[in-house]
């Protein structure tokens, strides 16, 4: 009779443990017995618990708990709806991203069924949900892999561009988000030309170099700068 108290403790480690990583400050203990209804003493048994299987929780009662970055979590069960949810992520992504990305998409896929229980593969070859078709290849995807490489760098990027009229320009942005609308790839980004944040369809650079010049910002920074200006939601 004890199996089901054994499991239901094993889950609610499992649930604390993402939970925390879903933390980037400290969370108090009482945060974390109301969120599991749990009592206080419970959680720090629990904390404790985790800490002898490895993971690096900084922090004590009455200050709070944080995860440190590094602990990988074991192999995981996944509810159907979250296995749902990966594979049409993954499916829409290796349909409509680039070269670079509709590999790691695959990729990715083939690690989460690699720790799923016999017949994950099934998550792969008969999915429940269908992505309509394939996006065709544009000359927007040559550029994709190395906007992404200039925005994880925090890199300055230099390109030739020609805009909806023929005019050709040559700017150097500071990229801080890709975004995918329908067959359309664009890039929003700080234009030093214009001393402003600008959209530039990605179809339409010519040529582009990722420079060695770092933004006088972080990356992080100007997202949420260009999400106030949107009037977009953090």
């Amino acid at each position: 009779m004890r199996a089901p108290i054994v499991a239901a403790r094993a889950e609610r480690l499992l649930e604390l443990l993402q939970a925390l990583r879903g933390h980037r400050r400290p969370v108090a203990a009482s945060t974390l017995a109301e969120t599991f209804g749990v009592s206080l003493r419970t959680v720090y048994r629990d904390i404790q618990s985790l800490r002898a299987q490895g993971a690096d929780i900084a922090g004590e009662a009455g200050v709070g708990y944080l995860l440190r970055p590094g602990f990988t979590l074991p192999p995981l069960m996944f509810t159907s709806e979250e296995i749902d949810a990966l594979a049409l992520g993954a499916l829409w992504v290796k349909r409509n991203g680039d070269s670079a990305l509709a590999g790691a998409a695959e990729r990715a896929m083939a690690k989460i069924v690699a720790v799923m229980p016999k017949g994950g593969d099934e998550f792969l070859d008969s999915p429940t949900q269908l992505i309509a078709s394939r996006r065709n290849a544009s000359q927007a995807d040559q550029w994709m892999s190395k906007l992404r490489e200039a925005m994880r760098a925090e890199r300055k990027v230099i390109f030739d561009y020609v805009d909806a009229k023929g005019a050709s320009t040559r700017r150097t942005v500071w990229p801080v988000a890709l975004g995918f609308l329908g067959e359309t790839r664009m890039v929003a980004a700080w234009c030093e030309t214009r001393g402003d944040f600008r959209h530039f369809r990605i179809d339409r650079i010519l040529a582009l170099e990722v420079t060695g010049d770092r933004y006088p910002v972080r990356r992080r920074a100007l997202l949420a700068q260009w999400r106030r200006s949107e009037g977009l939601a953090d």
